[in-house]
């Protein structure tokens, strides 16, 4: 019988990242499969009965090694919630053990037949005190003498649910802007010695809208993005803008706040001028005008999600590819763009089908030469893994044919 442990028995692999979260959908499919597992038939022809994790492994690949469905990854992975707490937690050098029975199969990091127990920490072992005893003559009592030795825990990052090289420099470059945060974004109004094009390692001079100067008294508030050109992101279905997608220039930091100053005019008068903000640009993809505008740096994010399919059936389109607005045909690896977003239930680690459209043709063989549409085939799949309120970024994890803007999107079944 398996047991949830409490929140003092947590192994030590689990007590080391805390923060890490679990779903309420992902705590309900673990406890659902806890006691039965996944059939046999969901098992992948070739899944190991032990494998070893290893640096650069990924949720996504482990779960395709041992799933034909990689999407139903949280009901193997939370099959034994005595061992298995949080699902995000599984280091390079951790064991896995397949365990059949009855029909079902179990994923586990205690082996067959080893019974319970806590699994090995993630990151190695801990060294014990060195100790010694002896009987104290005729008392009886016994001496323990302790002597120091070092206590160490190798430190070990827990897999990604992708390989994060994969998106890594995409992270911090796009931009989903609503058409009020684009007119109200900081612009660049003038560069050092008159530079027409800005790189990186130049000064330049910026304001914020009139009700929102740019300061540097925030600390978290002085990196910034530079972006151009935020270009209308339309639903295929509705013709509906579901934001703004802006080109990614470079980065900024600010260097000094924006204020006024007195100055003499003609006739002896004496105006007040606005003295723009000071930028340093710390980085740049492409040259940087005057007139761009800038975002505040997002917080850093991990991606300490689960791939797995929504709980409901979820349909959309893909509506554009990112990085350039004249391609139509993505391949592998690639990120697009989709119609649903936070409002529609996406998540991210979100699994979804990239269905190819049935071609439309005249039967030949009717006399009558009705019209028909063949079915919508499966051509891969995606995964999401940035989320905004209408929008959402996937990355093109298996495809059979190149995908194109229009593309439907559905629930894997």
């Amino acid at each position: 019988m398996i047991v949830a442990l409490g929140l003092l028995s947590l192994p030590a692999w689990s007590r080391k990242f805390p923060n890490l979260p679990i779903s309420q959908e992902q705590r309900s499919t673990a406890d659902k499969v806890a006691q039965a597992g996944v059939p046999l038939s969901e098992l992948a022809p070739e899944a190991p009965d032990s494998y070893v994790v290893k640096a650069g492994d990924t949720l996504w690949g482990i779960s395709k090694m041992y799933l034909k469905s990689p999407w139903r990854w949280p009901e193997l992975w939370g099959m034994n919630m005595a061992e298995i707490l949080n699902p995000h937690l599984i280091f390079p050098g951790q064991a896995l053990y397949l365990i059949k029975r009855d029909g079902r199969a179990l994923l586990s990091s205690t082996p067959p037949g080893a019974g319970g127990g806590e699994p090995a920490t993630a990151g190695g072992g801990m060294a014990a005190a060195s100790t010694g005893s002896s009987r104290d003559g005729d008392a009886g009592i016994e001496t323990v003498r302790l002597s120091p030795s070092i206590r160490y825990e190798e430190y070990k990052t827990p897999l990604t649910a992708l390989r994060t090289r994969d998106i890594e420099g995409f992270l911090a470059e796009p931009l989903i802007v609503e058409e009020g945060e684009l007119r109200l974004a900081p612009r660049i109004v003038a560069a050092g010695e008159n530079r027409v094009i800005i790189g990186r390692g130049d000064r330049v001079y910026a304001r914020g809208p009139a009700n929102a100067p740019l300061l540097d008294d925030q600390p978290k508030l002085k990196q910034y993005r530079v972006f151009r050109d935020a270009k209308p992101l339309k639903d295929p279905e509705t013709g509906e803008i579901l934001g703004y997608e802006a080109e990614f220039l470079g980065k900024a930091l600010l260097a000094r706040s924006e204020g006024s100053t007195e100055i003499a005019s003609a006739g002896g008068k004496v105006d007040t001028a606005v003295v723009p903000a000071t930028i340093d640009i710390t980085a740049a993809k492409s040259e940087i005008l005057v007139g761009d505008r800038m975002a505040p740096e997002p917080a850093r994010e991990f991606l300490n999600f689960v791939p797995r399919a929504p709980s409901s059936n979820i349909t959309g389109r893909i509506v554009s590819i990112y990085g350039n607005s004249t391609v139509v045909n993505a391949s592998q690896n690639q990120v697009v763009v989709l119609n649903r977003g936070r409002r529609d239930g996406i998540q991210s680690g979100h699994v979804l089908a990239i269905l190819k459209d049935g071609q439309q043709l005249t039967d030949r063989t009717d006399p009558a030469r009705p019209l028909i549409k063949l079915p919508n085939e499966r051509n891969g799949l995606l995964m999401v893994f940035r989320v905004y309120e209408k929008l959402s970024y996937g990355l093109i994890l298996d495809i059979n044919d190149a995908v194109r803007v229009g593309d439907r999107l559905a629930t894997p079944q």
